[in-house]
Order: C-alpha cells, then structure tokens, then sequence
C-alpha cells in the first residue's frame, strides 16, 4: 500500500523551489511591468501595482497552478488607445478614464468565470488569433522603437509609425541632442542583450535573466557619473519617472463617463483581449505542467476578475495570465501558486526599497525589452509556419492582421472570424452544411465494453465553432485512459480543431493515457502539416488517397515497415473476394484501402468501406478486416459474441453449434457452419482455450481463407497491431490443427 502524503507537507517541502522561481520571475517582471506601463502611456507604476495585485489575488484564489499574473502584451494598444480616446488629448486624464474602464472590465471577467464561460477562446480560429497577436507585436513595436532610439515625441496610428521608422534612424545623424545619442546608443544595447542572451552558453551569465541585466547595467551606467562626479548625460525626461512616495501617490478611477459610448467600447476590448490572452496562456501553461494538471480555468477566470478590479481602484492595469513569466516560473521549477505570490512580495520589496534606482532607469532601455518581445509576437516566422498548414491561413491570418492595424482589435478579431468562415462555406462549397448542423449534438460518446477504449465518433463537421462539443467530451474522460476518435463520418475538420486535438493528445500522453484520430485517411489536404484542414473526398478524387498521409496512415506504414510487410494506402476495387463471407453478403463494397500485406500475399489487412440498406436506411460503414490465405481446406463457419447476429446468421440457414464438455464457450459465443461435425473436430481444446483467452474477433471460414474484425468501424494503430498479432496465432492454430487432422 502506498504511503499517504500530506498535501501540507508537500507543499512546504516544495516552498524553497517556490520561493527562488518568484524571485527569478520578479527580475523579469520588474522591468517588464515598467515598460508595459509605459508602452501604454500610463504611469510606470500602474504596471508594477497590476503584477502585486495579480499575485496576491490570483495565488490565493486562482485556479491554476504554475501560472505568473500581471500586466500583458496584448493590452498595450486597447489601453494606449483607451487613454489617448477617452482623455482628448489629456493623456493623464484619460488615464483615470481608463482605470474605471479597467474596474469595469473586471467585472465582467468575473461575470464570465460566473457564467462558466471559459471557453471563450474555443470559438476564435487558431490563425485569426495567431493575426491579432502579430498585430499587437506590431503595434508594440512601432511606438517603442522610437522611444528605443531617444525620440521620445513621436506619435500618430501604427502604420504611420511604423512608417517613421527610417526617419527616426536617420534622425540620429542629423544634429541630434546629446541626451538622444546616449538614449539610442543605450537603447541599441539593451536590444542587443536581448538578442544574444540565449546564444551566451555561461550558466552563471544565465542565473540573471536579459531584462534585469539591461537594468543592472543601465542603472550601473547612472552611478558611474555619481562616483566620478561628472553631470549625467541624459535629462530627466528620458529616465523613468516615479513618484516619491508611490503609496501617497496612487491614482484612482475617475467614473464619470461610464454612460459614454466610448468607454462601454473600451471595456468590451479589455474584457475581449483580457480574456482571451489569459485563456490562451493557461491553456499553453497547463501543456509546460511538469506534473500535467488541467486549470479550472472559470475559476481562474474569477479570480483574474477580481484582481483586475482591484488593480484598477488602486491605480494598476488590468491582470492577465502572461506566457513568459510563467514559463520561466515552470523552468526554474515552480509547483505550485506559491510562486506567483512570491513574486509579487519581491515586487513589493524592490519599489519600497529601490526607489531611487529604478529612477534611473532610461526609458529607451526598457523600450528595447519591448521592441524585443513585440518582434517576437510579429516575426516573420509565424507568417511561415502558418503558409505550411495551408494557403487559407494565410488569408485568414492576413485579413486579421491588416484590419487590425487599420482600425482596431475588436474589428480585426471580428473579421478574422468571418474571413474564417467564408473560407470554410467555400471550401466544402455548402453554407447549409454550417447552418443546419451547428447546433445539433454531433459528438457522440461511449465507453466500449471490450478493451475499455473511451470510442468518440463526431459527424458532420468539426471547426471554432463547434469544436467545444468534442472538448467538453475530451474533459470528462480520465487523462489516464485511451480514447478512439473517429472522424469517418465528419465531412470537415479544420486546423483549430486539428491543432486543439493535438494538444489532447500531448496533455493524455503526460499522464499514460493516449488519443488516436482515426477515419481522416479519406479526407484530402493541400499540405503535409498534421494541423491542416482535412475534407472529404469526392469519388472521382478518392486516387489521393496517401498523397498527405494521416498521422495513422504515417504509423501504419511504420508497423510494415517493423513487420517487413508493404504499405499501399491507394483505393482497390478488387473486392469481390469478401462476397464470399456471409458478413459482407448482400453489401456493396466499392473499394478497400490502407492495405498492408506479407511478402507472400498470406496475410492483408486492410480498410474497406461498404455500404448496407436503402433509402432512409441507408448507412455507410467502415471498418478495419484482416484477412488470410490458408494452404489447407477447412470447414465454412462464422464465429462471434453470443447474440451479436445471431438473426443474422439465422437467416443465413445457420444454426449455433455446442462443442461438447466447453459449457463456456458455448454460452459466450455463437458459433455456426454447414458441416458441424467438421468444425467440431477443427475446434480443439487448445483452440478453444486460445480464443476464450482473447477479446472477442468476428471470424469467418469461407473454406480457403480466414476474414477477422473486430468492430464495424476503423481500428487505431494500437487495435490494428493487437489484431495482426492475434490473426497470425490464429492461423498457425488452424493450420497445425488441419495438418494433424489430415
């Protein structure tokens, strides 16, 4: 019996790790949370006040576990445009504007962990997303780039920005002041820290992380001028500006245009981005999990409501999960919420204690943290990896991207969506096929009672907008467990739903389970990215079939490669050698596929779609068969569970055969043939002992050759290789048994 652990042991035997992760993490989110602030026009504090609050708030009452809380990236423009919006001009005004739109907007976030509407983030197309954060990179990027190279004054729309930038270089040449050469020339620096950092193998080099030594050495840079006696270099409006007594010095929210137009808009674009930014991070987070725990994220959702409010009464910005904290957090071997708050009491601690130096911190050095961090949100490479999933990503991707630059992010989400589902009526050519389906349950779940294999079968279509059906299935199986996802009946899957699947996968694997896609071997791609929308084919194009494998098809021809078997996944019409087993008796068969086979031809297995009944009845199926060429005659039978065709059979002229002193045997399976003396004598006791020691196959004699499945659908991998290995002990048992017999 495995010894009890107490949770309150763990948890202190855990705090040392806990403790030394939040301090690490803190030395990023200093600098990070001034220039945040900063980036969004508002004071360098209210960046550092949204971290505390975060970590207090959501440590204690979050419901995640290795997450950091603080200030976000993808906020910097809705608040930049809030203040600049709601102020007229008044950029401080607007400021206290925006801190009542931010207690607003935690209101709603908790509304939404309330209302259990976590999976706000499901219904927004993965390439639509991937846009919106280019966009914000972008916009990051084109303010702070200026301020990075000492012109502090620049402004206008991010395009006209981003437009300046060569200006704003050759500015530099051209009499500049003094105190902008020393900005850009520390600016220039700090963004070449950021760069090398991780090309710097020096483990000591790497105990400091590349925010906090671009702050180490620019503060360093002030006192040298403080040693030496010389004047400073740079005037005080290129240095970081915080009050004396920042606790006396506290804003608060001026609520005084909560009617306007204006400021509902604004809330709406905090809740939206907000919320989504910290779903997507948690969802991320919970995959960097060493122990692969799954966040509550409703709960969590409250909670980052609450400390949003709370924040903005006292002057901070609105809290989010953050990504790159909170994977520094996990690498640095966090395990619990703990680290989070521990973060935030060393926040407390530098701001009460080093005032004076983060004074001296040049606004160019932490503008080059975030030209950095905006680059990385809009790097090229993200344009590339989605150009690989598909040519209608890029659409998607670039309508988001461009109309959120353009006008703003709400639009641009919103037409990321549409451009989204335009391209899907186009591709399957059916509006009705979105229409009449996206409401009905098309995700059907059972646990299947041989192999205790959870069996998940969607139909119809599988996109954004429905693809928290599967997910609310996905979630109430145990991580533990192996689950069977069928798709043979799913006309579309698009490459959100491919990417979510994906990280099931990954998240099942962590804890012992697995997830197997099965059924999409038929669907056509227009790439070899296993994210890359998958539809059906029609008829005339059904000779694709292999040209992008599945990531089964790509498993099925490694398992021939192990067996020294051949893999030919092309559709073949030569079927009517299965007419001669009363299963597939009075069904068409148009084609098998998948097929793998022994070098002599002996052994194939194979996928076979068939079809049965008429008009309303109609139902096409598919199913995984082995069949085997004998080299000796046996007797014509069919063999399977007690009472699973018994009618069937019965109808075939066929009647249950008993095998004498085997009263199990008889009572758990239906056995029955032309010449039930000579099956009698073909069933052995070591036969008979083989096949009750086995899950239950349907087998099938037609005189010359062995037919086994095992369910009428597609098997995963897993099945397939279990049924190989069970048919060829099958057909050595048969064949000694007729050797001996003759």
């Amino acid at each position: 019996m495995i010894p009890k652990t107490s949770p309150t042991k763990t948890f202190i035997k855990a705090l040392p790790k806990n403790l030394f992760s939040g301090f690490v993490v803190s030395l990023i989110a200093l600098p990070l949370g001034l220039g945040l602030a900063l980036a969004s026009e508002a004071p360098p504090i209210s960046g550092i006040i949204a971290a505390v609050v975060g970590g207090l708030v959501v440590s204690i009452l979050g419901g995640s576990n290795v997450t950091i809380t603080g200030p976000g990236n993808g906020l910097v423009i809705v608040l930049l445009g809030a203040i600049t919006t709601l102020g007229g001009g008044d950029m401080y005004q607007g400021y206290l504007f925006t801190l009542a739109a931010i207690v607003f907007s935690g209101i709603l976030m908790l509304l939404l962990g309330f209302l259990k509407l976590g999976r706000l983030a499901d219904f927004f197309p993965a390439s639509a997303i991937e846009g919106m954060l280019a966009a914000i990179g972008l916009g990051i990027l084109s303010k702070q780039f200026h301020i990075m190279v000492g012109n502090n004054e620049a402004s206008g729309s991010i395009i006209a920005l981003l437009g300046k930038i060569p200006l704003a270089v050759v500015a530099l040449f051209q009499n500049p002041d003094s105190s902008m050469l020393i900005a850009a020339a520390i600016g220039i620096i700090s963004l070449l820290i950021m760069v090398f950092y991780a090309k710097i193998r020096n483990p000591y080099f790497h105990l400091v992380p590349a925010p906090m030594w671009i702050l180490i050495l620019s503060i360093g840079f002030s006192y040298f001028f403080v040693w030496t006696d010389a004047p400073y270099p740079m005037s005080s409006e290129y240095l970081v500006n915080i009050p004396d007594d920042a606790i006396r010095n506290m804003a608060f929210p001026d609520f005084s245009k909560v009617l306007e137009t204006d400021f509902i808009l604004v809330v709406f674009a905090i809740t939206l981005i907000a919320s989504i930014e910290s779903l997507l991070s948690i969802k991320a987070v919970d995959k960097l999990d060493p122990l692969s725990r799954r966040s509550n994220v409703n709960k969590d959702l409250k909670a980052l409501g609450l400390a949003t409010t709370l924040s903005g009464l006292v002057g901070g910005l609105n809290v989010v999960t953050v990504i790159a904290r909170s994977s520094v957090n996990v690498n640095n071997g966090a395990t619990n919420r703990s680290a989070n708050l521990f973060h935030a009491l060393f926040l407390v601690i530098f701001i009460l204690l080093f005032q004076d130096q983060l004074r001296r911190i040049p606004l160019a050095a932490l503008a080059a943290i975030l030209v950095f961090t905006g680059y990385k949100l809009a790097t090229p490479k993200t344009l590339q990896k989605i150009a690989k999933i598909g040519k209608e990503q890029i659409l998607i991707f670039l309508a988001t991207l461009l109309t959120t630059l353009f006008t703003n992010l709400i639009t641009g989400i919103t037409v990321g969506i549409l451009v989204t589902f335009i391209v899907h009526v186009l591709i399957n050519k059916s509006l009705s096929l979105f229409l009449s389906h996206i409401s009905k349950p098309n995700v059907l779940l059972f646990k299947e009672n041989d192999g205790g294999n959870f069996y998940v079968s969607i139909k119809y279509f599988c996109n954004f907008l429905n693809f928290y059906k599967l997910k609310n299935k996905l979630d109430v199986i145990p991580e533990t467990e192996n689950v069977i996802l069928d798709f043979s009946l799913c006309t579309f899957v698009d490459h959100t739903a491919m990417e979510g699947l994906e990280n099931y996968a990954e998240t099942f694997a962590k804890k012992g389970g697995s997830v197997e896609i099965i059924g999409l071997d038929k669907h056509g791609a227009d790439s070899t990215h296993p994210f890359a929308i998958r539809k059906v084919l029609p008829i005339n194009k059904l000779k694709q079939i292999g040209r992008y494998f599945t990531k089964r098809q790509g498993l099925l021809e490694s398992t021939a490669k192990e067996l020294k078997w051949t893999y030919n996944a092309k559709k073949n019409k030569k079927t009517k050698f299965l007419n001669s087993f009363v299963f597939f008796r009075r069904r068409q068969i148009p084609y098998i596929y998948n097929t793998l086979s022994d070098k002599q031809g002996k052994y194939n297995l194979f996928d076979v779609e068939f079809t049965e009944g008429a008009f309303i009845a109609y139902e096409v199926v598919k199913t995984t068969v082995m069949h085997m060429q004998l080299e000796e005659d046996i007797p014509v039978f069919t063999l399977d569970k007690e009472g699973l065709l018994d009618f069937k059979y019965s109808l075939a002229g066929f009647k249950d055969i008993d095998l004498d002193n085997h009263p199990d045997f008889n009572k758990r399976f239906y056995l029955s043939g032309e010449n039930p003396e000579n099956i009698k004598a073909l069933f052995t006791d070591e036969l008979i002992l083989f096949l009750e020691s086995n899950p239950y196959y349907h087998i099938e004699s037609n005189g010359s050759s062995l037919l086994i499945l095992k369910k009428e659908r597609l098997l995963s991998v897993t099945e397939i290789k279990a049924m190989l290995y069970f048919s060829k002990q099958l057909c050595e048992l048969v064949s000694s048994t007729v050797v001996v017999s003759s």
